[in-house]
Parts: C-alpha cells; sequence; structure tokens
C-alpha cells in the first residue's frame, strides 16, 4: 500500500516539474537589439524584472534579421524579441503584459509598439496611453 501511495507522489511530483518546465519555455525569449542601444537594455531589464527569461543578443545585423522574422517594416522598432516556446514576435518596447496577452493567443504572430515611444518600457513611464498593434496593424492592447 505503501509503494502504491508514493508511485502516485513521485508522478504528481513529475507532472509539477514539467508543468513548470513548459511555464519557464514560455516566458523564455531571445532579443536581438544594437550594441549601441541603450533603450533596449532597459527594456530587457523591465522583461526580466516582470519575470521573464531573456537571451539578449547584440547585434549590427538588425535590418536583416527583422526581414529573416518577417517583421513588418512599417512596424519596426529598435529591437525584436522571439518567444522561444511558441515562435511569437515582440516587437519594440512592447509591456510585459502584453507579452503575457501575446502568449495567451496563439494565432497572433507577433506585437508591435512601433518606432520609439516615450511612454513604454525602457523609454519612459506608460500613461495609458501606449497602443499595441498586431501584425496586421490592428490595435492590440492599450497601456
Amino acid at each position: 500500500m505503501w509503494s502504491f501511495f508514493m508511485k502516485v507522489w513521485l508522478a504528481m511530483a513529475a507532472l509539477a516539474v514539467a508543468s513548470s518546465a513548459v511555464h519557464a519555455t514560455d516566458r523564455a525569449i531571445t532579443v536581438y537589439q544594437d550594441p549601441n542601444c541603450g533603450c533596449c537594455s532597459g527594456w530587457v531589464d523591465h522583461m526580466r524584472d516582470a519575470g521573464f527569461q531573456v537571451k539578449a543578443i547584440k547585434t549590427n545585423r538588425m535590418a536583416s534579421i527583422k526581414q529573416e522574422l518577417g517583421i513588418p517594416m512599417e512596424l519596426a522598432s529598435c529591437h525584436t524579441g522571439v518567444l522561444e516556446g511558441t515562435g511569437q514576435l515582440v516587437e519594440g518596447h512592447v509591456p510585459a503584459n502584453v507579452v503575457d496577452k501575446l502568449l495567451a493567443n496563439a494565432s497572433v504572430k507577433g506585437v508591435s509598439a512601433p518606432g520609439m515611444p516615450l511612454n513604454a518600457p525602457g523609454m519612459g513611464e506608460l500613461d495609458g496611453n501606449l497602443v499595441t498593434v498586431d501584425f496586421d496593424g490592428k490595435p492590440f492592447s492599450r497601456d
């Protein structure tokens, strides 16, 4: 009888560990950024503070990386993130809570905070007026 309970407990522990690993993968992001851009590092810090595991890659190939990933040029910003668990894209100074919203909607390829908005993480304080858009240019969130 004791071995039955031990097997059940071990199975539950294994499921909990597997679930945690899947969640950690969902919140892992690789960020490509220009090596001379300070605001990109501010956004990386924002994402880490929100619990994302960030791998930051500084590169002078930003234009070609955006093209390879299919970032619409009219939505481009200074850095590009790729969510490791889903392959979804995050362009620019998108708030972490919006990235969580993106993760919850697998049908959306990516979101952007186009340009260099002053009311975005890494640039300044959120003021409720930052509009992020999906890659079709439709509003995705307002923060």
